[in-house]
């Protein structure tokens, strides 16, 4: 296909990207406080139907992947719209706790049908082993979720409350999301035959299996730091004594750091090997999170190395896959990667909690720069599966 006609295919994708994040994954960082404070729910319980849903996510995704082998992405992308709009309802009539983490519960599996890693298994189906610059490009998209939908959100919460911001959210898919899918996204091709060395349909080999975990670890560890990064970030930099406000500016660096170090992968068209891109990924990860636990002065530089690693590791989730396993297996691969990072992006934050409770934010710390230089480790240990 060429590139003229993949276009709006990819920004389609990336217009439900926006959406999908924006509703879900980022949906209680402006709602949580009014939700808690308008019903008397506790609020970690609020803020735990995200951990929650992500865990439906995670034991949905291998299904979701095996789905989108047989049946291409169309179908999934637009199943997920109608859940996220049946949850993000539920949400917004629940009278009480239960009800509202049911919702949560539809929201999982609408995650899970709609986030970054169906989007690309949709990708790799469409356009096989070409399918490496429309990743790319739909990660770019998928960066702005964050800068539109956190301002939306409050926008409306000040003039609809928490409720209908929901309601307004299922609508949006309803009328949004919904009809790109269903117009804009082609029907995937069937499945071509078994051939090429890279187009094996059977059991992954020795190599191929040990490849699958160490890029399964790199999933753990990564989901693992972002999640702790996004929930902790806030209360480190105080505990080292920096203002709140400040801490919210040099947090707000880290969006525009992920966006502009994909429009420089971008930059490369392509040229180098896909595992470059987490090697540059977890480096930049690693070398910000050494500079941030040793507290050295210049936080906002640390944290734009920070953000433009965690930029660029978005990319490897998507290519590297395709590169390691070939396009045919790839929605069955991404599937099952997909499971790990789920959980470890659900259960990180309650066990950083822990570790600031019980510990110390230098422990934090500390424990976010072992985890990066594992996840360094890991890659080295994917060049010699290469």
């Amino acid at each position: 296909m060429s590139e003229a006609r993949r276009w709006p295919v990819i920004s389609a994708l990336g217009v439900v990207q926006i959406l999908t994040w924006g509703s879900s994954f980022y949906l209680p960082a402006v709602l949580a406080g009014p939700v808690a404070e308008s019903t008397g729910w506790p609020l970690a319980w609020v803020v735990g139907g995200l951990s929650l849903g992500l865990l439906v996510a995670a034991f949905a995704s291998p299904h979701i992947g095996t789905a989108i082998h047989r049946h291409g992405g169309r179908p999934i992308l637009a199943l997920a719209a109608l859940l996220l709009a049946a949850g993000l309802t539920m949400l917004a009539l629940a009278p009480i706790l239960p009800v509202y983490l049911a919702g949560w519960l539809l929201l999982g599996l609408g995650m899970g049908c709609g986030l970054y890693d169906p989007a690309f298994a949709t990708l790799g189906r469409l356009y096989g082993a070409a399918a490496r610059p429309a990743i790319t490009t739909l990660t770019l998209w998928g960066g702005f979720a964050s800068t539109v939908c956190w301002p939306l959100s409050a926008f409306l919460v000040a003039h609809f409350g928490w409720r209908g911001a929901c309601l307004a959210y299922a609508g949006l898919h309803l009328a949004v999301t919904l009809p790109l899918v269903l117009l804009l996204i082609p029907k995937a091709p069937a499945p071509p035959s078994a051939g090429h060395h890279q187009d094996r349909t059977g059991p992954l080999s020795a190599k191929e299996r040990r490849a699958f975990r160490l890029f399964a670890g790199v999933l753990i560890i990564g989901g693992a730091i972002m999640s702790l990064v996004s929930v902790h970030l806030l209360t480190l930099l105080q505990a080292r004594g920096v203002a709140l406000a400040s801490a919210v500016s040099y947090g707000a660096l880290i969006g525009p750091a992920q966006v502009g170090a994909r429009v420089a992968e971008m930059s490369f068209k392509g040229r180098h090997h896909p595992l470059w891109t987490p090697t540059a990924a977890l480096g930049l990860v690693a070398l910000g999170l050494v500079l941030l636990a040793g507290g050295l002065p210049g936080v906002g530089v640390w944290l734009v190395l920070y953000g433009g690693g965690n930029g660029i590791y978005s990319i490897a989730r998507g290519t590297v896959p395709l590169a390691l396993f070939g396009p045919v297996r790839y929605p069955l691969v991404v599937g099952r990667l997909a499971r790990p990072g789920l959980i470890a992006q659900a259960l990180a934050p309650p066990a950083g909690a822990f570790v600031l409770t019980y510990a110390s934010p230098d422990a934090l710390w500390w424990l976010l720069l072992i985890l990066g230089l594992a996840n360094l480790g890991l890659v080295g240990g994917l060049w010699r599966t290469r």
